[in-house]
C-alpha cells in the first residue's frame, strides 16, 4: 500500500437550507484533516484535500452534502466518488465522521465498495455515476 495517495475535493455548494451548511475553512475541520493525514501516513497512504469550483452542489439535503464531497484514489480506481456513495447512508449526519469513514474505507478496503454503476439511490443527478 506504500505510496498511496487519496484526495478529498470539495465542490462548490449552494446552500440552498443553511442548517447543512458545514464551515470547511475551519481551524476543527483542518485539525480533523491534519489528525487524519498523520494516521494514514503511518501506513503508507497520503491523504490531501482541495477545492473544485467547476461544479456547484445545491444542498437541499444532507444527502446532497455528501454528494459535494469526493475522493479520489487513483491507485484504487477511484476518480471522483462521492462520500454517499462510499458509507451509503449516514447514522450520525455528521461530515467529518462521514468523511474519515469513507477515506479509511477506500485507503484499506476498497474493493467492499460497489462499483459506479451498481443501482443505489444516494446522489441526486451530480453526474457522478452512483
Amino acid at each position: 500500500m506504500s505510496g498511496k495517495e487519496i484526495t478529498v475535493v470539495f465542490f462548490r455548494q449552494n446552500h440552498v437550507r443553511e442548517d447543512w451548511k458545514v464551515d470547511l475553512d475551519s481551524l476543527e475541520t483542518s485539525r480533523f484533516f491534519e489528525d487524519l493525514a498523520g494516521e494514514l501516513l503511518r501506513f503508507g497512504v497520503v491523504l490531501k484535500r482541495s477545492w473544485n469550483d467547476a461544479f456547484t452542489i445545491d444542498v437541499n439535503s444532507y444527502a446532497d452534502l455528501l454528494n459535494a464531497v469526493r475522493i479520489s484514489s487513483p491507485a484504487d480506481g477511484f476518480a471522483s466518488v462521492c462520500v454517499g456513495h462510499v458509507i451509503g447512508k449516514s447514522t450520525d449526519l455528521n461530515l467529518l465522521d462521514d468523511i474519515s469513514k469513507a477515506v479509511t474505507r477506500i485507503a484499506f478496503a476498497p474493493e467492499t465498495i460497489p462499483p459506479e454503476d451498481h443501482n443505489r439511490k444516494v446522489c441526486h443527478n451530480c453526474g457522478c455515476g452512483c
